[in-house]
């Protein structure tokens, strides 16, 4: 229709699908031939999210770990806003997975134990706290107390804390180095030597 735009729904989950789907079909580069407007840049924009609307910041702190909404109902989540899955093992083996809780308010101890039952509950490998907040030295005494998940030959925290901050500075959950994630369906790769979108709407402005 000649157009030189796309309308789509703009929530930070359908956000999220579209960047991961950008990326499985044209690799890494494509990052740089687009632009989101609208989405949190620094931890004051994070901290209006929360205000305005808690759960599209709830979606918007899972993208930036790229991990998947657990329930995209409002409420019934049992503990659990998010899960990432990965595989550890050269030869695939059992799926692997990290349970995600995000706080964007006062937090302290009692939720990292409640991480903790829930990654027990679902026999998850890693728990991560997602907060607005810096951690209190007893939360992080608590998650400390969880002990580490193993895999191959090497140990990681099993509850885990990252604020928004560190997340937007590039910090990444401490997990194993070779996984295969499968949280979101990928779409199909692009061969050929030139995988940049030849569509007008993908150029860089």
């Amino acid at each position: 229709m000649n157009r030189r735009w796309i309308g789509i729904d703009i929530t930070h989950l359908s956000i999220t699908l579209i960047k991961h789907r950008l990326y499985s079909a044209f690799g890494e580069n494509i990052r740089k031939s687009y632009k989101v407007v609208g989405e949190p840049e620094d931890a004051s924009g994070a901290a209006q999210l929360a205000t305005d609307d808690p759960y599209q910041f709830q979606w918007w702190a899972l993208s930036l770990v790229h991990a998947r909404p657990a329930e995209q109902k409002k409420g019934a989540d049992q503990g659990v806003d998010g899960r990432l899955y990965f595989h550890d093992e050269a030869e695939g083996g059992q799926t692997k997975q990290v349970i995600f809780s995000v706080k964007a308010g006062h937090t302290g101890p009692a939720h990292v134990r409640d991480l903790g039952h829930v990654v027990t509950r679902e026999k998850a490998q890693i728990g991560v706290l997602l907060t607005m907040e810096e951690p209190t030295r007893p939360m992080r005494t608590e998650a400390a107390s969880a002990g580490f998940y193993k895999s191959a030959g090497a140990q990681f925290p099993q509850l885990q804390i990252l604020t928004v901050t560190e997340l937007l500075q590039g910090k990444k959950i401490d997990m194993p180095a070779w996984h295969d994630r499968r949280t979101f369906k990928s779409a199909p790769k692009v061969k050929g030597k030139d995988q940049t979108p030849q569509n007008d709407l993908f150029k860089p402005e």
